[in-house]
């Protein structure tokens, strides 16, 4: 990704003008004769005077117009000519202005040049030359994304888009067809100029955008083709700067509105000096001309105190000039103060003094300033706690909280009555205080805006169950000898049913009993002992005595249960504001206690409900800020000791920022619960396939997830709950 950030410098060079203008003193030296002559790509200038010169004289250069400047102390203009055509190299012509017994003599130049002085007896030598670095590109106005030579012959612009960025400054992003688009731009009058080389723009994209609804510095955006290029015409108002730079595809260029800073000499957003590049070779000059210079290529309003005295020598090169007088303040033990655009300079002793005497005269007027009375009809505060506020005694907020006491904003004379009924406040104090606390009541005397918050509380459950085994019952009604051993088991005996008829009175009554099973305490073998819920399959094998009985039965269970249960509380509320809903039951429980025999029981509630907490706050950008607090409570009446259940409770409590009208999930539990148990003959039961027939295997799972959302919406003034 390729990101660019422009920034426009003059190489800028001031020197000292001359003092303010005092009684004329003959010169003690002049300048008799000048000659120029250009040697290679240099041009030599050699300047005769009548007596010699004890050091080089005080020079500064100038970018645009390009043009270099030297002033010589007690020397007069003995050539006879104030200007001169000179033509040679880059040397145009040149002037020489004397003032009172100071004369300045300035070089007129094609381009920017570097020079260097020589002192030899009479003569002072200045050589001219080249500047070896792109000082050229520096002194431009405008700059270049892109150069022609390295893009494509065609480029088009595919949209245009205008946006209000997060500090209010106006951000238009053009969208390009490839990141190869040569890019001008270069600030034109009040506007801002964009030109996009060799581009087609869309019928649909000519057009002319009023973007005042935005509320940024930007007033309009116009496009439009000029021959083969593209134009971007951004007309800004008041003071603003811009930026700037190129991602891939887009180009964006964003407008800032410049605030200003007092304590600034360069206004401007971005850190550091900002003042034009200045170079100066000045030795031993007046303190307040320098800062009267300074302050003229600042575009400032300079008021020096006439307490600023003394000299300085500063040799810089390519400094900015806010820093330079910031250098010079330092030094001096200076300070200043902005007015406006009037810049007043002095002592920084005499500008405390200052200051404290208009502080002190303020608090004089203050205390015999006859007193006003205004009254304010309040819309949404109540007069009451606007009055405790402007006492500094603290308010009584909405919901009867407690808000701690503020400085008194009334004046020691001041004071403020409510009246209740008509919820006017009338305050009495002086002309200042009363502006203070009109702009005071009219930015807390706004209506709250409203927040709905919803919270869904998800418990979802799994379970899983899985039963398999089978159960072999042999029942023996005689003795079985285990081979020829008198080793043996003996079972029950089976009774066989019964049918008896009687004749009575002609009529036949039949009378019958079912076969009956009596097992001795040893009479029966049962492999292995299972309680199903499931579904069973039964066989038996008998004798025709019934006197032998096996007995098989299969048993196996599958069973699956899903459950989701959901609650959903909402409350609304204002910003800033606690808000609380509850919906549950509270759960009684006994305690017994006995003292000296007597037994007394004591009933208390615990509660077990689903409640929502929660205080919101609305940022600037429109998402939602919230402090929250969600209880999930129930009793678990199946595992009750003594009859009191206990409190199967969930509680979430956390800050989290949510766009509005977003979800988000602020909490969240997982639990599994995996077991497994098997019942099985010894040996028997370990046999592949056949040990099934002796045992019994139980799969038990359950798995429980509770999830909590929370979704904020930000209710307009007209919005419409159905």
């Amino acid at each position: 990704m390729k990101h660019f950030k422009f920034s426009i410098f003059l190489s800028c060079a001031l020197f000292v003008a001359m003092s303010p203008l005092r009684a004329e003193t003959p010169a003690k030296n002049s300048i008799e004769s000048i000659n120029v002559m250009q040697q290679g790509n240099e041009v030599a200038v050699k300047i005769d005077f009548h007596d010699s010169l004890s050091s080089p004289p005080a020079s500064f250069s100038v970018a645009n117009p390009p043009k270099i400047a030297f002033d010589f102390p007690s020397v007069s203009n003995s050539t006879g000519k104030t200007a001169q055509l000179i033509n040679e190299g880059d040397l145009r012509s040149l002037n020489i202005v004397q003032v009172a017994d100071k004369t300045r003599m300035v070089l007129n130049l094609v381009r920017n040049l570097n020079y260097r002085t020589r002192v030899d007896g009479k003569t002072l030598y200045v050589t001219l030359s080249p500047v070896e670095r792109l000082s050229d590109i520096a002194a431009e106005r405008s700059v270049r994304f892109a150069e022609e030579s390295l893009v494509g012959e065609r480029h088009s612009v595919r949209d245009i888009i205008f946006r209000r960025g997060k500090d209010g400054e106006g951000r238009i992003v053009v969208d390009l067809s490839d990141a190869g688009t040569g890019i001008d731009i270069r600030k034109q009058g009040d506007s801002l100029v964009v030109d996009f080389m060799k581009t087609s723009l869309p019928q649909h994209l000519y057009r002319k955008l009023d973007v005042t609804d935005f509320a940024t510095p930007v007033l309009g955006v116009e496009s439009k083709v000029i021959g083969e290029n593209v134009r971007l015409i951004i007309a800004p108002k008041g003071a603003w700067e811009h930026n700037a730079y190129q991602t891939d595809n887009q180009f964006i260029v964003e407008v800032k509105k410049v605030v200003e800073d007092p304590n600034k000499l360069v206004q401007g957003t971005k850190t550091g000096y900002q003042g034009p590049r200045v170079s100066i070779n000045y030795q031993n000059g007046d303190v307040r001309a320098l800062l009267r210079l300074m302050a003229e290529e600042l575009g400032l309003n300079a008021v020096i105190s006439e307490t600023v005295t003394g000299s300085t020598t500063l040799v810089l090169k390519d400094v900015p000039a806010d820093q330079v007088i910031d250098i010079i303040f330092k030094q001096k033990d200076l300070d200043m103060r902005k007015n406006g655009n009037i810049l007043i300079i002095a002592p920084r002793d005499e500008i405390a003094t200052r200051e404290k005497l208009e502080f002190e005269s303020k608090q004089q007027i203050s205390e015999l300033e006859p007193l006003q009375t205004e009254q304010f009809v309040l819309n949404y505060q109540r007069a009451i706690d606007i009055q405790k506020l402007l006492a500094g005694e603290g308010a009584v907020g909405a919901a009867g909280e407690g808000v701690a006491a503020s400085q008194r904003i009334l004046s020691k004379r001041g004071s403020a009555v409510a009246d209740a009924q008509s919820n006017i406040l009338f305050v009495s104090d002086i002309p200042a205080k009363l502006g203070e606390i009109r702009g005071f009541i009219k930015s807390i005397d706004i209506g709250a805006r409203q927040v709905l918050i919803e919270a869904r509380v998800v418990e979802a459950s799994d379970d899983f169950n899985k039963s398999i085994g089978a159960k072999i019952n042999l029942i023996n009604s005689k003795p079985v000898n285990v081979g020829n051993s008198s080793v043996g088991f003996v079972g029950g005996s089976v009774s066989p049913g019964t049918v008896t008829s009687t004749t009575k009175d002609g009529v036949t009554t039949t009378t019958s009993t079912a076969a009956t099973l009596n097992q001795s305490s040893m009479g029966g073998v049962n492999l292995p002992s299972f309680k199903s819920t499931g579904g069973t399959l039964a066989f038996s094998l008998f004798n025709s005595s019934l006197t032998r009985i096996l007995n098989m039965e299969i048993a196996a269970l599958q069973a699956d249960g899903l459950g989701k249960l959901i609650s959903s509380p909402r409350v609304v509320t204002a910003n800033n504001k606690e808000a609380t809903i509850e919906d549950g039951t509270e759960v009684p429980y006994v305690t017994t206690s006995n003292s000296g025999g007597v037994v007394t029981q004591t009933v208390s509630f615990k509660p077990a409900k689903l409640s929502l907490k929660v205080t919101p706050q609305i940022t600037p950008d429109g998402t939602v800020k919230m402090a929250l607090e969600v209880k999930k409570e129930e009793a678990d009446w199946t595992r009750a000791v003594l009859g009191n259940p206990p409190i199967k409770s969930s509680v979430v409590r956390t800050d989290v920022v949510v766009e509005n009208g977003g979800t988000v999930v602020v909490g969240g539990v997982y639990i599994t619960n995996n077991q497994s148990s098997v019942e099985k003959v010894p040996l028997l039961g370990d046999v592949p396939f056949f040990g099934w027939m002796f045992k019994y295997k139980n799969d038990f799972g359950n798995r429980r997830e509770l999830l909590i959302f929370i979704t904020p919406r930000i209710i307009s003034e007209n919005l419409r709950l159905d």
